[in-house]
């Protein structure tokens, strides 16, 4: 827990949910415990779609499409939604999921690996939403940066660790480890990337919004 835990029961208290789709789709989810973005983050993410208003976002890790159909409930009808799942079982879930929430024509699901179809896309998007293996961000960057409108939003889930990002690589157990030292590059990198300019949010598990600029 990266905050008081009481502080986000009370956050959470606060919120207006969502269509009763969406909350029988997170509700499910966490039965099956497969992770959805966490409901704080899912008020964020939220906010920072109606202030963009983006035409075109691409997602990185679709799971069972929670976070998509979320996306298309906060955006124009004309916003469509490219996301990429590689786990076959998550995959027909993600599919069902879709159908039944009527997003068909608007949330596109890329199945395979996530880099091989990076590379065969041509962008621009307005918002790229990442959300997937988190030793695999850093290798994502360059396509996520050649694929990213200017003016664009990178938006980065996950990336404190619960708030075991600030410890040393010693104090983190050592199965852990290559995780933690690739999303400290990572945070460095967007950080530092003079064609970024990025905030680093204690919320959830901790999340970076970047924008790419002009």
């Amino acid at each position: 827990m990266i905050i008081d835990e009481r502080m986000v029961t009370y956050i959470n208290s606060l919120d207006t949910g969502h269509t009763p789709f969406l909350e029988n789709l997170e509700r499910t989810a966490k039965q099956d415990r497969v992770p959805v973005i966490r409901r704080e983050m899912q008020s964020f993410l939220k906010v920072l779609l109606l202030l963009k208003r983006p035409k075109r976002i691409l997602e990185i890790g679709t799971a069972v499409a929670f976070s998509a159909i979320l996306m298309s409930e906060y955006t124009e009808e004309d916003c469509i939604i490219d996301t990429i799942e590689n786990y076959e079982k998550r995959i027909q879930k993600a599919k069902e999921n879709i159908r039944c929430a009527g997003k068909e024509g608007r949330i596109h699901l890329l199945e395979g690996d996530a880099m091989e179809w990076m590379r065969k896309l041509s962008g621009p998007y307005d918002v790229i939403f990442v959300d997937a293996a988190k030793a695999q961000y850093l290798s994502y960057f360059p396509e996520v940066i050649r694929l990213l409108k200017k003016g664009g939003m990178l938006i980065s889930d996950n990336v404190l660790q619960e708030g075991g990002i600030m410890e040393s690589r010693f104090a983190v157990e050592r199965r852990d480890r290559t995780i933690h030292s690739r999303m400290r590059e990572y945070l460095y990198l967007i950080k530092h990337d003079k064609r970024l300019e990025t905030a680093v949010v204690p919320i959830g598990d901790g999340a970076s919004v970047s924008i790419k600029k002009e």
